[in-house]
């Protein structure tokens, strides 16, 4: 019988405070507020489309600005996911996935390696998308890929910077369900583990 594969996270700085609780091996349900409306559809869209149970309460400093509640949302999704995902035996652990959403396209590929690196490349025309600092968006990947100790490589393309920004999450969803899925009894991994 398999483990479940669940975790729950909870951060707090002078800056944010946040509460996580992640589902690998879910049905695609969430409730999610971290009081970026943006940042709570992209996680809604990802939720959904890999169907990775998730429920997310954060606060911070948003009247600073969004980049703290961002990163740190980024920083305990990966922690969770790390937890969650748990020794790694019989993960698929790479996988990659396109994504078009009308004018763009997405395209990310993953690998849950043990070794924390970040690739993304994206061009967004404008500074903010709804109320989310476009940059920030590059940020959260960044930061998810650190803290959940996996390769994220990135690409999006297209005239509209909200389809593309979607785009890269359902992308990011797809392509972190299939690496998290089992499909044998071993690491997979020359050195033996993950």
């Amino acid at each position: 019988m398999l483990m479940e594969r669940k975790a729950k996270i909870s951060r707090k700085t002078s800056e944010t405070d946040i509460t996580l609780e992640i589902n690998i091996d879910g049905e695609g349900n969430y409730n999610i507020d971290t009081g970026i409306h943006f940042l709570n559809h992209m996680l809604e869209s990802f939720s959904r489309h890999s169907f990775i149970d998730l429920n997310i309460k954060a606060k911070g400093d948003i009247e600073v600005d969004d980049h703290h509640t961002v990163e740190d949302v980024g920083i305990v999704l990966g922690e969770a996911f790390l937890e969650a995902i748990g020794d790694k035996k019989g993960i698929k652990r790479m996988s990659d996935g396109i994504v078009p959403m009308d004018d763009s396209i997405a395209l990310v590929a993953i690998d849950i390696s043990g070794r924390s690196y970040c690739n993304l490349d994206v061009q967004f025309k404008n500074d903010k998308i709804g109320d989310i600092t476009s940059d920030n968006i590059i940020h959260f990947f960044e930061s998810f890929a650190n803290s959940a100790k996996l390769n994220f490589y990135g690409k999006a393309k297209g005239s509209n910077d909200h389809h593309k920004a979607e785009a890269l999450f359902k992308a990011f969803a797809k392509t972190l369900k299939e690496a998290s899925k089992i499909e044998h009894d071993k690491i997979p991994s020359t050195k033996g583990v993950l």
